[in-house]
């Protein structure tokens, strides 16, 4: 009876010949797991922690990997690393490349995982990924992984202003229903906190049989109005930075009107909208529609499989204050531009389907619109049947 031979070691080795040292790092607070393959070191990974914001360690580690590599083959070879958006941001990244380090950035979501019901998950498996992940990224293997192109400080810092003009929008609702909830508990109704006078109407207010309002009631209710003021009083001043900001890209715009300006000369575009639309996505290079659907999460997510094909609604995989934000004005555009060609599509899709599937049709809507605002700005091409602003 024979037997098969005994492959040698080097035969089960991975045989790669590596330009460089692949390592990945696997952020949280406290650790930092950096994951290393170097050349010389056959398959094995080499797995080291480092103190979380520890740059100068991070350093070091890398020179080691370096110094070692030297030894073994007798060569310099540069790093190439990758992490994960996330929590820390774009901040290590440009650490990095400041460096003179390779540096990307994966979207986590994109990189195949074990398809088990349950799986197993630690850093040192993730570390092992993310590497793997950049190998075949390198070698040139089509959707392997989808790298995040990180922005410029500057376009990182310009989101700030819409973002933060969200949150305080959303502390304001909370206030005000809290106002009008517990004036509702005493049997009244009809107060509006956030009109001028709410202050002398609040003195005037009796409860629903007839009491003026309690004590602790009205002092708390006051409170909250003081709250509601100051919270008045920021997003006025976020308002206000955001026009600045807007006023100033147009001066920007030597060769003729900017991006922010062309939004907001069409009926139904807004300030807040226009610079929504401009921070998150249109100050950003897309190469077609396809991309720029994608990284507002409005791209189709078809199931495909023997004689199934249908779709799964849109994959909600990218900008979501995007995508929102499209959402919302495509109902205003319905309101305001009646007469475009995209209005009317719109209401000849929903007639089609005897008045049904308004929200999926909004959705599809909002993806065409965001590819018509694109080409508008980027190309000069004109919506057609759209409504411009009177001057």
């Amino acid at each position: 009876m024979e037997t098969a031979p005994v492959q040698s070691k080097t035969q089960t080795a991975v045989r790669t010949d590596l330009g460089a040292i692949f390592v990945s790092l696997e952020l949280s607070r406290s650790t930092w797991l950096v994951t290393s393959l170097s050349p010389g070191n056959g398959e094995k990974m080499s797995k080291r922690p480092v103190d979380g914001g520890d740059v100068a360690g991070l350093l070091d580690r890398f020179a080691q990997l370096q110094q070692k590599a030297r030894l073994r083959t007798g060569r310099s070879f540069p790093i190439v690393t990758i992490q994960e958006a996330g929590l820390d941001g774009f901040w290590i990244h440009r650490v990095l490349e400041a460096n003179g380090i390779e540096s990307y950035v994966v979207d986590a979501a994109s990189i195949a995982t074990s398809r088990r019901r349950r799986r197993a998950k630690t850093d040192t498996i993730d570390g092992e990924a993310l590497v793997r992940a950049l190998l075949a990224f390198k070698r040139g293997e089509p959707r392997v992984c989808a790298m995040v192109k990180a922005p410029s400080p500057e376009d990182e810092d310009r989101r700030r202003i819409c973002r933060e003009r969200k949150v305080l929008i959303a502390e304001r609702v909370r206030h005000v229903n809290r106002v009008k909830g517990l004036l509702f508990a005493q049997g009244v109704s009809g107060y509006q906190p956030l009109r001028k006078d709410r202050r002398k109407r609040l003195e005037e207010l009796q409860t629903g049989d007839g009491r003026g309002l309690p004590r602790h009631l009205k002092t708390q209710i006051i409170r909250e109005l003081d709250r509601l003021e100051l919270l008045l009083e920021q997003i006025a001043a976020v308002e206000s930075e955001r026009n600045s900001l807007l006023a100033a890209h147009e001066e920007q715009a030597a060769k003729g009107p900017g991006k922010a300006a062309m939004l907001l000369s069409l009926k139904g575009v807004g300030a807040e909208f226009a610079a929504v639309l401009w921070a998150e996505g249109l100050c950003r290079h897309f190469d077609n529609r396809r991309q720029i659907a994608a990284y507002a999460g409005l791209a189709p997510t078809p199931w495909q499989s023997g004689t199934i094909d249908h779709e799964q609604g849109v994959s909600k995989a990218g900008n979501p204050r995007l995508r929102t934000t499209m959402i919302q004005l495509s109902w205003l555009w319905l309101r305001n531009q009646p007469g475009s060609a995209l209005s009317r599509w719109f209401v000849d899709r929903v007639q089609s389907n005897g008045g049904r599937l308004k929200k999926a049709a909004i959705v599809a809507l909002a993806r065409k619109l965001l590819i018509a605002l694109w080409k508008y700005v980027t190309a000069g091409v004109v919506i057609e049947g759209a409504a411009m602003k009177s001057a």
